[in-house]
């Protein structure tokens, strides 16, 4: 019997030499020698280091084994290859990504004019690091379109190609609402209206570098208040922001002269180093928004937005600054957005973290909020001369704002600021217009109590709600 057994296992190693000795080193990517019964990349014939001879399992590429092997350009989440796509310069033709690919952003990546591009619910688009030139963003220019429609249980995901978040995934497991500026961010730009400096038609969106004529903005002579720039639904946007120049980052979503054609809501931003969402002019309206733990505005509108945003939350994170700021037209053409349902969440150690800051003439209501975790002492400002006329006239509106911890004096300031929003020596202005209108329209509540901001049930599908349940 002895002999027997001798005579098969000779057999074997003669028959089968590249498992007959496993001391040898092994083949680069092989992840297990061959005496665990599995072939592995480099490995043919039987498992020879066992007691008996067993045949080695065939690894055909499926990557439904969890591991990357020599002929997979992917790795295994949920049984299926997901092939990582690199995207760099412009988007030529009509172009689809799809949810079982990866795909990564190297550079600015612009949709040409008279493109589309459609992303398919589920797909995850990562930016690769870096800034100044080299700052990654997907730009959707005017006269090109964006058909990003995802749905609650498959959102479009923005994020780092750091991020180790997987095909089929919502999340990743390495990165968190703290974690800012890996990459850039989505830009939309369209030809609606906008109030800019010395009355011109276009300008350069901020974020992109002034020479890159991909970054105008505004009609440019083909004003156009319909525009339409394509859709945005169930967007998750995370962990951008990057630098692009002294003081110059670019924000989570950012949309310039972006036109009422255009579909905007269900969008989250998390871990954006700039502002979550800013609006630079145009008419398009917007509904069911997140920002979190953005480094330095939630909501911020400019340059005479004139669309509604409703149903919207912002919470603070540690280097937060306003939940709103709201400037106004820098020309002479005029326009009054509509802030509503929204409720805005402070923080406890943020050194800034205010409620809202009104500023550069601005115009426009903001009503229904709720307020509730903010530091005593921090304040909604008007914060320029004639951001101050302009709520004495009631082109500044407030309407039920309900606030816990409620300091009507908080509300009082009146401050004077020169052309160059250079705060004058005398700056504190007391008028008490100012304490009688604000009792009017702001009123202590407490906790669970609150009538008015947002539904906060429509966020269930979000990465902040995954982390949270959105008890802030």
């Amino acid at each position: 019997m002895k002999k027997l057994l001798l005579s098969a296992l000779a057999i074997c190693a003669l028959t089968f030499t590249s498992c007959s000795n496993d001391d040898e080193p092994p083949i680069a990517d092989v992840v297990a020698t061959c005496n665990d019964g599995i072939q592995n990349q480099g490995e043919t014939g039987v498992d020879c280091g066992g007691p008996n001879c067993q045949p080695c399992t065939v690894a055909t590429a499926t990557c439904e084994d969890g591991i990357q092997n020599g002929d997979e350009t992917g790795v295994d989440v949920g049984g299926s290859c997901a092939e990582i796509i690199t995207v760099s310069g412009e988007i030529s033709v009509d172009t689809r990504w799809t949810a079982d690919n990866i795909y990564v952003l190297a550079g600015k990546v612009v949709v040409g004019v008279g493109k589309t591009l459609t992303i398919d619910p589920g797909t995850i688009i990562k930016g690769k690091p870096g800034s100044g030139s080299l700052a990654s963003a997907l730009i959707v220019q005017r006269g090109s379109k964006i058909m990003a429609v995802g749905t609650a249980e498959k959102p479009i995901i923005f994020t780092a190609e750091e991020d180790n978040i997987g095909v089929g995934q919502t999340a990743g497991t390495n990165l968190d609402e703290t974690a800012r500026g890996k990459w850039g961010g989505l830009i939309v730009l369209g030809r609606a209206s906008g109030s800019f400096k010395n009355d011109v038609t276009e300008i350069q969106i901020e974020g992109i570098p002034a020479d890159d004529t991909f970054g105008l903005y505004g009609p440019g002579g083909a004003l156009n208040d319909d525009d339409n720039s394509g859709e945005l639904e169930y967007i998750s946007i995370r962990h951008g922001g990057a630098l692009i120049g002294e003081g110059n980052e670019i924000n989570g979503l950012t949309l310039g002269s972006v036109g009422r054609g255009t579909k905007i809501n269900h969008i989250e931003v998390v871990g954006n180093v700039d502002d979550g969402i800013e609006f630079f002019g145009g008419t398009v309206d917007a509904s069911n928004l997140l920002v979190w733990a953005q480094g330095d505005d939630g909501l911020d509108i400019d340059q005479a937005y004139s669309g509604t945003i409703d149903n919207s939350l912002v919470v603070a994170g540690e280097a937060s600054d306003h939940a709103f700021e709201i400037d106004g037209p820098e020309g002479s053409l005029n326009g009054s957005f509509l802030l509503q349902n929204t409720t805005i969440v402070g923080s406890s150690t943020a050194a800034d973290g205010e409620y809202a800051d009104y500023r550069s003439n601005a115009m426009g209501t903001t009503k229904n909020i709720f307020a509730i975790g903010f530091q005593s002492g921090k304040d909604v400002e008007l914060d320029a001369n004639d951001v101050a006329q302009n709520y004495l006239d009631g082109e500044v509106i407030f309407e039920a704002w309900e606030v816990v911890g409620f300091d009507n004096s908080i509300f009082s300031e009146k401050v004077a600021k020169d052309e160059n929003d250079v705060e004058l020596e005398s700056k504190i202005i007391l008028d008490p217009t100012f304490t009688e209108r604000a009792a009017d329209w702001t009123t202590e509540v407490t906790a669970g109590a609150e009538t008015v901001g947002a539904d906060l049930t429509v966020f269930s599908w979000t990465y902040a709600f995954a982390k949270t349940g959105l008890s802030f």
